[in-house]
């Protein structure tokens, strides 16, 4: 499956923005969809995972400010990103994994100013 990830762009600090994981095939038999980033000179991170059964993570980091979801009919994933802070600058890349199959997507950055 390919994952274009896409929404992504500059806010203020205290901005919004909502990136989509648009899939080319069904991600109903995908376990775990995700949302990972890298910020300039760290490593990646996990930033929010959605299980088939619509359970969510989040890292600590983006609790109550960003928000996971998953349409299988339309084959995309979401991140809602609330309240966001500089600290969240970075490429967002979406993933998709089943047992020992793991794909990702392409990054979109984000870019949030003071």
């Amino acid at each position: 499956v390919q994952l274009q990830a896409s929404g992504g762009g500059s806010a203020q600090a205290g901005g919004s923005l909502r990136l989509s994981c648009a899939a080319s095939g069904s991600i109903i038999l995908f376990n775990v969809m995700a949302w990972s980033r890298q910020a300039p000179g760290k490593q990646r991170e996990m930033v929010a995972s959605i299980t088939s059964n619509t359970i969510a993570n989040y890292a600590d980091s983006v609790k109550g400010r960003f928000t996971i979801s998953r349409d299988n009919a339309n084959r995309t994933v979401y991140l809602q990103m609330n309240s966001l802070v500089p600290e969240d600058t970075g490429v967002y890349y979406c993933q998709a994994r089943r047992g020992p199959l793991n794909f990702w997507g392409q990054g979109t950055l984000v870019t949030v100013s003071s």
